[in-house]
């Protein structure tokens, strides 16, 4: 019986990534730094408890509508009537953020959109809830059951707004989640996240995000947030030299340290990390030895891009290894998956990935076979590649 040997090639780089996020000295109650291609969660603190969201939350209110716009219950030529009640508890007469609308008139979908992402109207989101589901009650219900089929696993909406509940609720984590599907799902609407003023009724508002007026930023989106009890907030994201990060930070004490400590958590990330691509999709990244096969190797590959997130400031080896059970006995099916490849992020965290034959490899013939096993009784097993490179 053909004995079966567990071989680790190991593949040495000359790079690493750091394997917990770490803590950045900024005034954020809550905040998170996520690399976007990866995932990889550069900075964070408490982003996974519960918060307010204050205005954050119309991010999901925009996901609603632009996922009504792309099934087609919506069109940007639609209009909406603007209800009074919408006029009452989100217009110039309640005191908060307002696209200044006027009870009973009809309002174009496209000017409601940029009154919710740019000039951050209580009013328009009312408007938006009433319109896309009779009452904002039912329409908290309609961005519950969405939030969960889009991975917010922490997060609990009453209300279209953000306006202060005890039971609306969401986390940083699932707010950085939230705005990478904002950004993957809605590219044909994303671009108003990053436009800086709207006039609506005779009024210009600017869009509240700092980080737009800022000079080299790279910053295309997304919301601010402000209530007394959330404090100050800001989910952004931003691109520089290709590559994206999203940042959200919650509980500021003011807008001055909103503005110095969002860039700040930016400029960090961008500069203490890179992305780094180990292998491209059908790289071969070893050869794997077969049994009885009529070759003793077969390639393998990956069938993804495997590309991780690295810390600058650590540069030492990544633990990166192909590890399977073989010899492989022959015969093998092109695509077949017959080993792993293991990325170690760190003490405790490891990538896997499946490795995938290239070629088809046939079984040796009776005589063939006969051969072998007489070279393994009397030779022993083959050595493996890692055996034999020492």
């Amino acid at each position: 019986m053909m004995r079966l040997f567990r071989f680790i090639i190991f593949l040495y780089l000359p790079f690493s990534i750091c394997a917990h996020a770490v803590e950045i000295d900024i005034n954020a109650r809550e905040y998170i730094l996520v690399d976007f291609l990866t995932e990889h969660v550069l900075a964070a603190k408490n982003e996974n408890q519960r918060m307010p969201p204050s205005s954050m939350s119309k991010l999901m209110t925009t996901y609603m509508v632009f996922d009504a716009l792309k099934s087609g219950r919506l069109s940007l030529d639609d209009e909406l009537e603007v209800s009074v009640n919408a006029w009452r508890r989100g217009g110039a007469a309640s005191g908060g953020s307002t696209m200044f609308l006027e009870p009973g008139s009809s309002v174009k979908v496209e000017d409601l959109l940029r009154g919710v992402i740019i000039q951050s109207g209580n009013d328009a989101c009312i408007v938006f809830a009433e319109g896309l589901s009779g009452t904002e009650g039912s329409f908290a219900e309609a961005m519950n059951a969405k939030s969960k089929m889009i991975g917010l696993t922490n997060s609990n909406f009453t209300n279209s707004t953000g306006l202060p509940d005890p039971q609306h609720y969401m986390t940083a984590h699932d707010l950085a989640i939230l705005s990478k599907r904002l950004i993957l799902d809605f590219p044909e609407f994303y671009e108003l996240y990053s436009e800086t003023s709207f006039t609506y009724n005779g009024i210009t508002q600017g869009n509240r995000n700092p980080l737009l007026y800022r000079v080299g930023s790279g910053a295309d989106g997304l919301k601010t947030g402000y209530t007394s009890n959330a404090g100050y907030g800001l989910t952004a994201t931003s691109i520089r030299n290709g590559r994206r990060l999203i940042m959200v930070a919650n509980g500021m004490d003011n807008i001055r340290v909103r503005d110095q400590d969002s860039i700040k958590i930016l400029d960090w990330g961008f500069r203490e990390s890179l992305n780094k691509t180990l292998f491209n999709a059908g790289d071969i990244v070893t050869n794997i030895e077969m049994w009885l096969g009529e070759s003793t190797t077969v390639p393998v590959a990956v069938q993804e891009d495997v590309i991780i997130t690295i810390p600058r400031s650590l540069v030492q080896n990544l633990d990166v290894k192909v590890v399977y059970d073989g010899p492989i006995p022959a015969p093998i099916t092109k695509g077949e998956a017959i080993a792993t490849l293991e990325v170690r992020f760190g003490k405790d965290d490891l990538l896997t990935l499946p490795l995938h034959s290239t070629t088809k490899a046939d079984r040796l013939g009776f005589f063939g076979r006969l051969l072998a096993a007489a070279t393994y009784f009397i030779f022993g097993p083959p050595l493996s590649v890692a055996e034999q490179l020492n």
